[in-house]
């Protein structure tokens, strides 16, 4: 198309300079023929090459206009418009050649459109393939581990029930005393762990086990708290489960676990296992709760603080999945397990800037031991580790609570302190205090330890720590009189621990 509109350019140009070149020629010849008057009327050549020449401008005009604006790819148009001479074609060439032009514009057009469909179809091709890819994997993923009817969403627990089905239950020694748990651990943790104890704190020890089922350990760090624990579950040949307690912790998940809705599983914890485990013989168990006060305990300790208040261990079930499934481990009743009677939960704290202060609530249901100082290095002697059974150490508690249970004398002195208390300080033991040291004196007693030396140390961490909640400046006032009042009751220099505790409160309030 563009090489027909130069040709045509051409060709007018040569005509429109041969016409000029006439016109200057008639121009000159009339100049001197009319006096130089050009084109002069009279003369008939020169009137008719003006007026050829002034029809060839306006021609020129308009076909200049046609071509402007006459768009040259049009071909609905003319035979000049478009440089073809249709005469030379029938109506079947003339509808080819339109075929042709769009057949080919339509070709370019198809060809983009087919390259991007290739593209968009490989990106789907890839997308899917991807998918494909993923679903696959985890299709396999759980029809390996979910979707097999025999599996179990608790597989440590369900390895437990399979391990305890041919289990054969050890040799226990049902004739040790507490006096000869007390002397022989004691001594077996400084020949063996080279872990050296008064024998005061393993008495205190060991008759907080028979007051509940939680203990706190408290004192400086490096004075044997975790290590006490440890070393009794070395010493019962039933190593102690230390779980390390973290800040974040809030409920009892943190603790046992929880039912993963994705994988469908349960993510056990080593203390789930441990509780199950416990549940299956008689053996005893010691778990740890280390540094138990670096979170809030009436938070992720909640539950359990709730069941062991409980007076029926049959009665103490935790709460582990909403649902029941046929392949769920034996024991796990109702999605419920039983915390077992043969566990301790001992927790160490440390009382600074890091952790929590412990609630009244959780101190009146645990048994408080304070280890403050270090004991002196001795030589222990040979002994070896015992295996005790749970039902063998209920009945040494039960019977010391029956044969030495605490004096009528000490119960009035008892009672006069708490009036005091109520009368000076608006504090009082409560039943379950009451019932605490009904169960612990004896069983110091029956391990070696005297009853006065008893009371002494569980009302000191039982009832006087009350004092630390009181108007501080009226405690301040009040000490004196109270320090008196402990002595003139019991007698002089025979209560040291509760006029320490009394003497720090009114150091530090």
């Amino acid at each position: 198309m563009r090489n027909r509109k130069s040709i045509l350019y051409l060709a007018l140009s040569i005509i429109f300079l041969f016409i000029a070149t006439l016109l200057i020629i008639s121009f000159i010849k009339d100049f001197n023929s009319n006096d130089g008057i050009p084109f002069s009327l009279g003369n008939g050549a020169s009137k008719y090459i003006l007026l050829g020449l002034i029809a060839l401008v306006l021609a020129l005009i308009i076909i200049l206009i046609i071509i402007r604006f006459k768009p040259a790819n049009t071909l609905d148009g003319s035979a000049k418009d478009v440089g073809i001479d249709f005469d030379k074609y029938d109506k079947d060439s003339y509808a080819k050649v339109i075929d042709t032009r769009e057949v080919q514009r339509a070709n370019r057009l198809s060809g983009d459109i087919k390259e991007s469909k290739l593209d968009l179809n490989k990106k789907n091709n890839d997308i899917k393939y991807n998918i494909q890819k993923y679903n696959h994997e985890e299709l396999n993923e759980f029809d390996n581990n979910i979707f097999k009817s025999e599996d179990s969403r608790f597989f440590m627990l369900t390895e437990i029930d399979k391990r305890y089905e041919n289990y054969v239950e050890p040799e226990y020694d049902n004739t040790i005393t507490l006096k000869e748990i007390c002397d022989s651990f004691r001594n077996f943790s400084a020949r063996e762990l080279k872990l050296y104890y008064d024998i005061k704190d393993i008495r205190r020890f060991i008759a907080g086990l028979s007051v509940t089922k939680l203990l706190i350990l408290q004192g400086m760090s490096g004075t044997g708290k975790t290590s006490l624990a440890y070393a009794f579950g070395e010493y019962l040949q039933n190593k102690t489960v230390v779980v390390p307690i973290q800040p974040m912790w809030k409920e009892r998940t943190d603790l046992i676990g929880y039912y993963n809705e994705f994988t469908k599983k349960f993510n056990e914890t080593t203390l789930l296992y441990k509780m199950y485990e416990a549940n299956n013989n008689r053996n005893i168990y010691v778990t740890v709760l280390d540094e138990m006060n670096i979170a809030r305990v009436e938070y992720y300790f909640a539950e359990f603080l709730s069941l062991l208040e409980l007076p029926n261990p049959e009665g103490r079930n935790l709460d582990v999945v909403s649902d029941v499934w046929n392949t769920d481990p034996k024991l796990l009743t109702d999605g419920k397990l039983r915390l077992p009677i043969n566990m301790w939960f001992i927790g160490t704290a440390n009382n600074d800037d890091s952790t929590f202060a412990i609630s009244d609530k959780v101190y009146d249901r645990a048994m408080v031991l304070n280890l403050d100082t270090k004991a002196d290095v001795f030589d222990g002697e040979e002994t070896e580790f015992r295996r005790i059974s749970i039902d063998h150490l209920d009945e040494l508690f039960r019977n010391a609570e029956l044969e030495y249970e605490i004096s009528e004398r000490n119960l009035r002195r008892i009672k006069m302190l708490d009036k005091y208390l109520i009368d000076t300080f608006h504090i009082t033991f409560g039943n379950r205090i009451m019932k605490q040291i009904r169960s612990y004196v004896p069983v110091v007693v029956a391990s070696g330890g005297e009853e006065l030396e008893a009371l002494d140390d569980i009302l000191s961490r039982k009832v006087l720590r009350k004092l630390e909640s009181k108007n501080p400046v009226y405690v301040r006032s009040q000490a004196d009189s109270l320090c008196s009042y402990i002595e003139d009751l019991f007698g002089q220099d025979k209560m040291p621990l509760c006029i320490d505790v009394i003497r720090h409160i009114e150091q530090n309030v």
